[in-house]
């Protein structure tokens, strides 16, 4: 699967993209307007800085050729006419995403496999508004995916086994380690493992017990690990755990969101991508 479109081109899309173009694929990117897409020649600057400084292989020379392989646009009709797989980065909302596959649904090639990269939300759930279910699952990518490089591939009960195959070897064919996923769980490994962890942490935050960089220096300091949860919470970037706890059942979830949607969304602060999160960054 040689063509490429991203639907998305936030903190993990624009990744996502990048990395596919430097292993070699001719990738779309894909958003929802022109003003958007306008944003993208200064990420890939922050990813080729990021990628000369974390990876050996990488050069001026190579990074060149990866931006290269990368067309944006704002028309959907056109971001999926020659792909060969579509990986849908929008966010973290079921209705935005079943809305978002429907009309992909309507305008895709016949021959095009179709990947969601939700984080919590199970295929099964986005299946049923795909033309060519058997042809859908989701590939999960962790952020900074230059460092962090695992592709978890899942399927629904209606997945192809052949296709999820594919998708394997695509995910590693963009240097991936693919993660077979055997049965739906909600948050794959990863986030099975990672977002309780993110949840204690904001807890402890929105009840008043430490600050954010008391918690995260208590994390590191006690077990060795490079990052405390709101170090991660600015890779991740405000977005995602903004969506996922504004409508939740409970109550501290619901108060984090409304704390990252005033103090930190509002105020532009986005994450360690846009500079500035719970953190500062260059």
């Amino acid at each position: 699967m040689q063509n490429l479109t991203v639907l998305g081109t936030g903190v993990l899309g624009s990744q996502i993209i990048f990395q596919s173009a430097y292993a070699g694929k001719d990738v779309v990117a894909y958003d929802l307007s022109d003003e958007i897409l306008a944003k993208l020649p200064e990420r890939w600057d922050y990813l080729r800085a990021a990628y000369l400084r974390d990876r050996p292989d990488a050069t001026d020379e190579k990074l060149d050729a990866a931006v290269s392989r990368i067309r944006a646009t704002s028309d959907l009709a056109d971001a999926l006419s020659g792909a060969d797989i579509v990986i849908e980065a929008v966010p973290e909302s079921l209705e935005i995403k079943q809305q978002t596959w429907e009309k992909v649904s309507a305008l895709a090639p016949e021959k095009t496999i179709f990947a969601t990269n939700s984080s919590t939300l199970l295929p099964s759930a986005i299946a049923p508004f795909v033309d060519r279910p058997a042809k859908f699952l989701a590939l999960h990518f962790a952020n900074e995916v230059w460092k962090f490089n695992t592709g978890e591939v899942m399927g629904h009960p209606g997945t192809d086994p052949e296709v999820f195959e594919q998708v394997a070897r695509f995910a590693e064919e963009i240097g991936m380690v693919p993660i077979r996923i055997m049965k739906e769980q909600p948050g794959y490994v990863l986030n099975s493992l990672l977002v309780p962890f993110l949840d204690a942490g904001a807890a402890l935050f929105v009840k008043g017990v430490a600050t954010p960089a008391d918690i995260d220096k208590t994390w590191k300091i006690a077990t060795g690990a490079p990052s405390g949860p709101f170090e991660i919470f600015d890779v991740v970037g405000m977005m995602t755990p903004y969506y996922l706890g504004k409508d939740s059942a409970d109550p501290v979830k619901r108060e984090f969101a409304e704390i990252l949607k005033r103090d930190y969304i509002d105020r532009g602060r986005l994450g360690k991508g846009s500079g500035h999160g719970f953190y500062d960054y260059e």
